[in-house]
């Protein structure tokens, strides 16, 4: 999706491809529900209204959002307009109540921004007729934080529970809910609460398929400033630790690190942490394949499995092209479903097919043939074709086989790479040889397994 970008002219062509590229993802996300968690820095930022046509968009999409926000340069604010300081423990604000006033003021005022942005129905804006519901409530019981080593943070909380069922029921009527980073005791009080802390326990007791941070920060970067597309957990835990060794662990890449955590060890599929100042970015991380932010799952490998009749479509597509060029030979749609069970295929994190290959057993002998292997042409030169292969010998190698053949007109190198050694039409078994097509003139290719 990256030959599509959102600062250029879009051409009808172009559109028309970008929409059709899209479209896997508006399937796989209707339905589904996500929390997206919002800082009270992205509030400020200048592409807010950007970043709310953009959530108001996925719900029109049919995805079931649950937006959290945050206030702490609010908060901040309304202190230093009231001339009182606070201070932090443990990542936590220590809040008497002459701060909790400032809270709930800073809180309140943040929420009716956002919602205002939310009701926003202007002509020739991307908010006309979006008809967006917000729903807000008494959704989370929390209870002071306490006493801790020594510290009394006062007004300060925790959570205690999520009204899952009511949030459910709110989403289930087509309402947006939206969430604020105040709980209430049972017996009426009020609570400062960390908004990471509320979209992350949200995002677990909904059993949500992705908590979404939106923030000052575009993702995790590695030690040369790249952006890290995918973290697994173990990857996450070993960043914390670099983090909290150094010093950094009041730093806001720890607390979005130790939120993605947390919900991916408690059940969430999927965290994305995503930056608020690039317009866009919202929708490119959830609806194109490369993204814009940071991905972080239980384990972000992509899957090598058996072929399913649903993957037909996908390798259709991987496949046409190199048939149009000449490099496979061409299946018609109705051979793929009945050779479907001879395919291997490779499976993104987010669901597209990276690659397939087929594996056909040669009849009245110990060989087999290696056909139709072919890689997503964004993902080239990432070793998935040689994972294919590793796959598809070892299975043939289960299965009796001893020689593994392959035909091919244009990537004989590659094969060599592999191990292949080029043998003549007279080594291939006797079915083959009577098969063989001398007008494509293809090379042909063996490898002992």
């Amino acid at each position: 999706m990256a030959a599509v970008a959102y600062n250029r002219p879009m051409t009808t062509q172009n559109y028309v491809q970008f929409f059709r590229e899209t479209s896997p993802y508006i399937h796989a996300h209707r339905g589904k529900t996500f929390v997206i968690a919002v800082s009270g820095e992205a509030v400020l930022d200048s592409n807010f209204d950007s970043i709310v046509h953009d959530i108001a968009l996925m719900q029109s999409l049919g995805v079931n959002v649950v937006l959290v926000h945050g206030a702490r340069p609010q908060i901040d604010q309304r202190l230093q307009l009231a001339g009182l300081l606070t201070d932090f423990r443990q990542q936590v604000r220590i809040t008497d109540g002459d701060a909790m006033q400032c809270v709930k003021e800073a809180v309140g005022s943040t929420r009716f921004q956002i919602e205002a942005a939310l009701s926003m129905g202007l002509p020739n804006s991307p908010m006309h007729g979006a008809r967006v519901r917000v729903i807000g409530g008494n959704f989370i019981t929390a209870k002071p934080v306490g006493v801790r080593d020594g510290i009394d943070f006062q007004r300060a909380g925790e959570i205690r529970r999520i009204d899952s069922s009511a949030i459910q029921n709110q989403l289930d009527a087509g309402a947006l809910v939206l969430m604020s980073s105040i709980g209430f005791s049972p017996t009426g009080e009020a609570f400062n609460l960390s908004y990471q802390d509320v979209a992350t326990q949200t995002a677990i007791a909904l059993n949500a398929e992705k908590l979404i941070l939106v923030s000052q920060a575009a993702g995790i970067n590695d030690g040369d400033n790249n952006l890290l597309r995918n973290l697994s957990l173990p990857e996450v835990s070993d960043l914390k630790a670099t983090l909290k060794n150094s010093g950094g662990e009041d730093s806001v890449i720890y607390g979005l690190l130790s939120a993605a955590y947390q919900a991916c060890r408690n059940n969430v599929d999927r965290v994305h942490l995503v930056g608020c100042s690039e317009d866009g970015t919202l929708l490119s991380e959830l609806f194109t394949r490369e993204g814009s932010g940071t991905l972080i799952m239980q384990n972000h490998s992509e899957v090598i499995r058996a072929a399913t009749i649903d993957d037909v479509g996908g390798i259709l597509d991987l496949i046409s092209p190199l048939e149009q060029q000449g490099i496979l030979v061409k299946r018609s749609r109705e051979l793929l479903e009945t050779e479907i069970s001879r395919f291997t295929v490779v499976v993104h994190p987010e669901g597209t097919l990276l690659g397939c290959a087929a594996l056909y057993p040669i009849a009245d002998s110990h060989a087999g043939e290696l056909a139709c292997v072919a890689t997503h042409p964004e993902f080239h030169n990432q070793g998935i074709a040689s994972r294919l292969l590793k796959c598809i010998e070892k299975d043939a190698t289960d299965n009796g086989l001893a020689v593994l053949f392959v035909l091919t007109t244009q990537t004989a190198h590659w094969f060599r790479e592999q191990g292949f050694s080029e043998a003549e039409v007279s080594a291939l078994p006797a079915e083959k040889q009577s098969l063989y097509n001398y007008q494509r003139q293809s090379r042909i290719f063996s490898k002992k397994l």
